[in-house]
């Protein structure tokens, strides 16, 4: 590791300034330090006093892992550890432990078996298989880039990584047809109460469209499985005004409409963190990730993009952020919806919902 902890993070700081790259002053309140600076919500605290923190995931192609593993020691320092050759870990850097996985669980558990057969030809025809799974997919699996966690106001120190792996020849979601990578934010709440998690479902209910067109997101990721929307009946439920569930009525409600993954926000890795054994039980042992953060999938990577950054997608999630925290705003905006819904007129015209819903945003531009 090179240096301390505060040392490096403030060469990091001082090497962005000197490139011209975003940043924002690690405070509470934050100094703005250029126009792409990164906006911060209302609450930055959670109930336990300590700051908020984001996750993120960052999937790409067009660079082998052991490139992104280098890539980030020399930045933020710390050590390279090479699990398998789909499987890559930095740890002890600066911002904290890194991993660098190629994004498929059986490659990954493939890698991992150094002689699990009796035959060595198995195992040598296993081994080529893989490789050849690997270059046939190579621009269908994405790479993923997973950060640790870190506290909102340091979130624009992953700039610099991102600028490196640009160099480097990382490719985002519009580089090949069939790409379906993404930008994947995991925000922690204020806290985990029924009534704040509802608010910030409801929030990205009647922003989702706004935020669609906001991201532009490609034709491949739509139709992919990934980043689909809630079913109507679920929004129509947690849209009801009466709508006020204890917090195991809220989980039970999401996994009798929601028992996948496949959501623009996946609530399952914050549901698994509050009760683990009730999502198993419904979608049984999948790769949840239990945290106690939402999953916000929706974002293309366009990393391979000089004007594309994090800190884009971040911001307009701030649109989610306001309108969450602001209750008399959210019960306006959520009639609304309701009332646009009941009309028709929001299926049949896809682009009105979310040009009205522009008068309650807090920046509409």
């Amino acid at each position: 590791m090179k240096g301390t902890w505060a040392s490096r993070a403030s060469q990091i700081r001082t090497n962005r300034f000197a490139r011209g790259v975003p940043c924002f002053d690690n405070t509470l309140q934050g100094t703005v330090m250029s126009d792409f600076s990164y906006k911060m919500p209302h609450r930055m605290m959670r109930q336990d006093g300590s700051l908020r923190r984001v996750g993120v995931e960052i999937e790409m192609s067009g660079i082998e892992l052991p490139v992104i593993a280098a890539q980030l020691a020399a930045e933020y320092g710390g050590t390279i550890d090479c699990l398998s050759e789909y499987e890559f870990r930095v740890n002890g850097s600066a911002l904290g432990d890194f991993k660098v996985d190629l994004d498929v669980e059986y490659l990954q558990e493939l890698g991992r078996d150094n002689g699990g057969t009796d035959s060595d030809w198995l195992r040598e025809f296993e081994q080529l298989a893989a490789d050849a799974i690997q270059a046939l997919m190579k621009n269908l699996i994405p790479c993923e880039l997973i950060a640790p966690p870190l506290p909102f106001g340091q979130l624009a120190e992953l700039d610099a990584i991102v600028e490196r792996l640009r160099r480097k020849g990382g490719k985002g979601t519009r580089h090949a047809l069939l790409s379906a990578f993404g930008l994947h934010l995991n925000p922690e709440l204020p806290d985990m109460e029924s009534g704040t998690i509802l608010a910030y479902l409801r929030a990205f209910v009647c922003l989702r469209t706004w935020l669609e067109e906001r991201e532009d997101v490609v034709f491949s990721r739509k139709l992919s499985p990934f980043i689909r929307s809630y079913p109507d009946d679920y929004e129509a439920l947690i849209l009801e005004e009466s709508y006020a569930p204890s917090l195991g009525q809220l989980i039970g409600d999401y996994l009798n409409h929601n028992p996948t993954r496949n959501r623009v926000l996946d609530m399952l890795p914050m549901f698994a963190f509050l009760n683990e054994a009730r999502v198993v039980k419904v979608v049984g042992e999948q790769k949840l990730r239990k945290r106690p953060t939402l999953h916000y999938r929706l974002p293309n990577c366009d990393i391979d993009s000089p004007d594309w950054g994090i800190w884009r997608s971040w911001n307009d999630w701030q649109q989610v952020e306001s309108l969450a925290s602001d209750a008399p705003r959210l019960r306006a905006v959520c009639e609304a919806y309701r009332r646009s819904c009941a009309a028709g007129y929001y299926s049949l015209d896809y682009h009105s919902w979310k040009e009205d819903v522009r008068q309650w945003l807090t920046d509409p531009s």
